[in-house]
C-alpha cells in the first residue's frame, strides 16, 4: 500500500500538483452567496468520478486538483462495533470486494466489525466509470483515518440512514457527537429532521448542520411530510439547521433535458439566513442540452448567473467546480480573449446546430470563433456547397426524401452505399432538411434535439458572403475528393473554389485570411501555384512521428498541419493517455503551425486523464503541447477557455488549471488491470506525403433519368436481373443496394 500511495502522490495528473492549490485573486464582493464569499467545493467521496468513492486515491486526488478550501465529503456508515466508516451506501457489495471474502453473508456494514473489513477493498461502484483502479486495494477508511491521513481543509459527514442504524441498536447520534469532540467536523448533513434536531443543541459551534432534501415526493420520516412540502416551510428548517442541501433540479428544473426557468429556492433560503448547497453534479452524467455537454457552463449557471449564487456544490469531479469558481466566474461576456489557441470550427458550431447551416455559422460567430470553415462538396450542376460529408445521408434528411432512390455504392469514396451530393442539383439539395450530427448515439448522448433539423444549407458563395459581413479573422475551406470528382464526375472542385473566392472579393482584401485545407498534397500544390492563401495539410491518420524529409516535403506545399488529438497524446484501448509525442515541437521548428482536431464536449470523446472535462482537455493541449489552434464542434467552449482568468499566471497557476501529466494515471494502475500492449502508431514518411498530380478533367457525364449524373462504372447499382433500379421506396431502395453489395 505505501508504494501505491507514493505512486499516486508522484504520478497522478498534474505537473504542478506538489504545490498547494490557491485561489486566484478574484474580488469576493461579486459573489451573491449568503456570506458574500466564493462558493465552496464539496468533493463527494473525494474525486469519486475517477477513483473508488471514499478511497485514499479519491481523497488524495481531490486535494491535489481542487480549491485550497475544498471540503471532503464522507457518507458515514456504522460497523457492528460502532466504528464510523466512509462508504457511499448501506450495501457494501456494490462498491467493495466484500463478496470475495463473505460470499454468502450479509452485505451491510452493521453485520461486520471494523476488523472484519480489514482486507476488504474499495471498488468503483458506478459501472460506466473506469474500474482500472480497483486493483489498488484501497482500504475502507474510518472518519478518523480521513482526518489523520489527509488533514482536510474541511470535513463533511453525511448521515443518510439514522433510522436504519437505530433499528440495529447503533447510535449515529452518539457517534457524531463523540467524533466531533475528537476531530473538527465542519458540516453534518442528514435528510432526517429528527436526527438533526437531536444533535442541534449538543454539537459544537464549529459544526454547521445542513438539512438534505431528497426527491420532492419522498416522505421525511420524522415529520411524515414530503420534502416538497418542507421546502415551503424554510422557517421551520432554520430552527435546527444553518443550511440546506438540495438536488440541483430544485434550483434549475429540467424538462426532457431542457432547462426551465430557475426557482426561488436560493433567494428564499437566503432570506431565511440559510446557506444553499446543490448536489448531483457529475461530469459524466447527462447534462441539460442547454449546457452543450460543458460541465463548467453548468456550474456557472448556479454560481454566476447574475441573479443568485449557491453557497456550495457537491461534486464527483471537484476539479471542475474549482476551475469554474476561480477561473471562469465574473468574466465579461464581450470579447474572445487574447491567449492562444486559434479557434477553428468544424462545420460551424455543429455541436449545437446541424453542421454547415446558417444557424451553425451564426452560433459560431456569436460564440466568438476566429475561423469558420466550409467543407466543399459539388452538386450535379457544378455548384460548390458546404457540407461535412460528400454523402448527403450524413448531414441531411435525404434518406426520408423523394431522392432516397439515388443511393449508390462508390468504392472510391466509401465502403457503404450513400446518396452523394453530385447526384442532386443545388436546388434539390436546398429543399432537404439538414440533420444535426449525433456521433455518440451508442452512449445515448444526443445533441440538442430541438435543433435537429433547423437551418438552411449554404453554398460556398453564401458562406463567403456571410463570413465577410462578420467579425472573423478568417475562413477555412476544406477540399477533398478532387481527383474522383474530376476523373469520374467531370467536376473541378478546385476551379469552383477559385471562382467563388474571386467573385466574393477575397482575392482583393486583407482583413480576413483564407485557409485551404486538404488531406491531398496534390490539391494544395495547385493552390500554392496560384495563390498566397494559408495552406493546411491535414494528416488524417494517427502518427507518432514524422521523418525530417517528410516534413521538408510538407513545407514545400503547406504552411500548417492539422493533426489528430491522439497524434499528440496517444491513448490505449482503455482510454488512458500513454505519453506524449514531440511532433508539435518538431513541426513548429520548421515554422509549420499545428492545429489539432477534433475537439468535442461529450465526455466519452475524451481520455480518462481529462476527467470528463473539455476545459481540462483543451488546457492540456494548449499549455503542455503548445498547439497553435483547435478544431472544434463547440467553439463556445474553446473561446470560454481562452478567456479564463487563470491563464498567463506562470508559476502561480493553480493546479486545477495545470496540464495533466500524460501517462500519470496509467502508472497508478496495477499490472493485472492494464490493457494489452498495442503496436506503436506509424511514422509519417515521404511516401505518405508525395502524391501524383491530379487527373485531367473528363467530359461531363450525361445526366441519369433519376436526375443525377451517372457514377463510375464500378459503382453503378443494379438489380439482380441487371436492369437499372428505379424503386421509389427508400426501404426497398436500400434493400436492393444491400443485395447488390453482397452479390458483387
Amino acid at each position: 500500500m505505501p508504494i501505491l500511495r507514493s505512486l499516486l502522490l508522484l504520478l497522478v495528473l498534474h505537473s504542478a500538483l506538489l504545490v498547494s492549490a490557491k485561489r486566484s485573486k478574484a474580488t469576493t464582493s461579486l459573489w451573491q452567496t449568503l456570506s458574500g464569499n466564493a462558493p465552496l467545493v464539496v468533493a463527494r467521496g473525494g474525486f469519486s468520478g475517477m477513483f473508488p468513492d471514499s478511497s485514499y486515491g479519491a481523497y488524495s486526488l481531490a486535494l491535489m486538483t481542487s480549491l485550497s478550501d475544498v471540503i471532503l465529503w464522507c457518507d458515514v456508515q456504522l460497523t457492528k462495533d460502532g466504528a464510523g466508516i466512509c462508504f457511499p451506501s448501506l450495501n457494501l457489495a456494490n462498491s467493495s470486494s466484500i463478496l470475495n471474502f463473505f460470499r454468502n453473508s450479509s452485505v451491510y456494514s452493521v453485520d461486520y466489525t471494523l476488523n472484519d473489513l480489514f482486507n476488504v477493498s474499495l471498488t468503483q461502484g458506478i459501472y460506466s466509470r473506469t474500474n482500472k483502479f480497483d486493483g489498488n486495494m484501497y482500504s475502507i477508511l474510518t472518519v478518523e483515518d480521513v482526518v489523520s491521513q489527509f488533514k482536510p481543509p474541511g470535513l463533511w459527514l453525511n448521515i443518510q440512514n439514522d433510522g436504519f442504524f437505530r433499528q440495529h441498536n447503533l447510535s449515529m447520534r452518539s457517534f457524531v457527537l463523540s467524533v466531533s469532540k475528537r476531530v473538527i467536523v465542519n458540516y453534518v448533513s442528514s435528510p432526517e429532521v429528527g436526527f438533526l434536531s437531536s444533535i442541534a443543541s449538543r454539537i459544537g459551534t464549529k459544526t454547521k448542520l445542513v438539512f438534505r432534501f431528497l426527491e420532492k415526493d419522498d416522505t421525511e420520516p420524522s415529520t411524515n411530510q414530503t420534502y416538497g412540502s418542507l421546502l415551503s416551510n424554510l422557517t421551520f428548517v432554520k430552527t435546527f439547521a444553518s443550511g440546506i442541501l438540495v438536488p440541483k433540479a430544485y434550483i434549475w428544473p429540467v424538462n426532457n433535458l431542457y432547462l426551465q426557468s430557475p426557482t426561488s429556492v436560493v433567494s428564499d433560503a437566503h432570506n431565511e439566513g440559510l446557506e444553499v448547497f446543490a448536489s448531483d453534479f457529475a461530469n459524466d452524467a447527462v447534462l441539460s442540452y442547454n449546457y452543450s455537454y460543458d460541465p463548467v457552463a453548468e456550474y456557472l449557471s448556479f454560481i454566476d448567473n447574475g441573479n443568485f449564487s449557491v453557497d456550495g456544490v457537491l461534486s464527483d469531479f471537484p476539479i471542475t467546480p474549482s476551475e469554474a469558481i476561480d477561473c471562469f466566474s465574473h468574466i465579461s461576456k464581450n470579447g474572445t480573449g487574447q491567449a492562444p489557441p486559434v479557434v477553428i470550427t468544424h462545420n460551424g458550431a455543429s455541436g449545437v446546430y446541424p453542421g454547415c447551416t446558417n444557424v451553425a455559422y451564426q452560433q459560431a460567430v456569436k460564440d466568438g470563433a476566429d475561423v469558420i470553415d466550409c467543407s466543399v462538396q459539388m452538386t450535379s450542376d457544378g455548384i460548390p456547397i458546404c457540407l461535412g460529408s460528400i454523402n448527403l445521408i450524413e448531414g441531411t434528411a435525404v434518406a426520408q426524401s423523394p431522392y432516397s432512390n439515388r443511393s449508390a455504392r462508390i468504392p472510391e469514396l466509401q465502403k457503404t452505399p450513400g446518396i452523394f451530393t453530385f447526384s442532386l442539383t443545388w436546388k434539390e439539395i436546398q429543399a432537404l432538411s439538414p440533420a444535426i450530427s449525433n456521433p455518440y448515439l451508442d452512449y445515448r448522448l444526443y445533441r440538442y434535439p430541438a435543433h435537429r433539423n433547423q437551418g438552411n444549407l449554404f453554398s460556398l458563395d453564401d458562406f463567403l458572403t456571410f463570413a465577410k459581413t462578420n467579425p472573423l479573422s478568417g475562413v477555412l475551406i476544406s477540399v477533398e475528393n478532387a481527383a474522383y470528382l474530376a476523373e469520374y464526375q467531370g467536376l473541378s472542385v478546385i476551379d469552383a473554389v477559385f471562382d467563388s473566392l474571386d467573385k466574393s472579393g477575397y482575392n482583393n482584401q486583407t482583413i480576413q485570411k483564407v485557409m485551404i485545407q486538404s488531406t491531398n498534397s496534390s490539391v494544395l500544390k495547385v493552390f500554392k501555384e496560384k495563390t498566397s492563401y494559408e495552406l493546411v495539410y491535414q494528416v488524417d491518420e494517427t502518427i507518432r512521428d514524422a521523418l525530417n524529409s517528410s516534413i521538408e516535403g510538407i513545407k514545400g506545399f503547406a504552411h500548417s498541419v492539422s493533426l489528430t488529438k491522439e497524434t499528440i497524446f496517444p491513448e490505449n484501448q482503455a482510454l488512458f493517455l500513454t505519453g506524449a509525442t514531440e511532433i508539435v515541437k518538431k513541426l513548429q521548428s520548421y515554422k509549420i503551425s499545428v492545429y489539432v482536431n477534433l475537439f468535442t464536449n461529450e465526455f466519452v470523446s475524451q481520455a480518462w486523464d481529462f476527467f470528463s472535462d473539455p476545459m481540462v482537455e483543451i488546457n492540456t493541449f494548449v499549455s503542455s503541447a503548445n498547439i497553435d489552434g483547435v478544431v472544434t464542434e463547440f467553439p463556445g467552449t474553446a473561446i470560454s477557455y481562452r478567456k479564463n482568468k487563470c491563464l498567463n499566471m506562470g508559476n502561480n497557476r493553480p493546479s486545477y488549471m495545470s496540464p495533466v501529466q500524460p501517462a500519470g494515471l496509467l502508472q497508478v494502475i496495477t499490472t493485472p488491470y492494464l490493457p494489452p500492449a498495442e503496436a506503436p502508431n506509424p511514422v509519417l514518411t515521404d511516401a505518405d506525403v508525395i502524391e501524383p498530380p491530379l487527373p485531367s478533367l473528363v467530359q461531363k457525364k450525361p445526366t441519369s433519368e433519376a436526375g443525377g449524373p451517372a457514377t463510375s462504372p464500378t459503382a453503378a447499382i443494379r438489380a439482380p436481373n441487371g436492369q437499372p433500379r428505379n424503386a421509389s421506396s427508400f426501404f426497398l431502395s436500400y434493400f436492393v443496394v444491400l443485395l447488390a453489395f453482397l452479390l458483387f
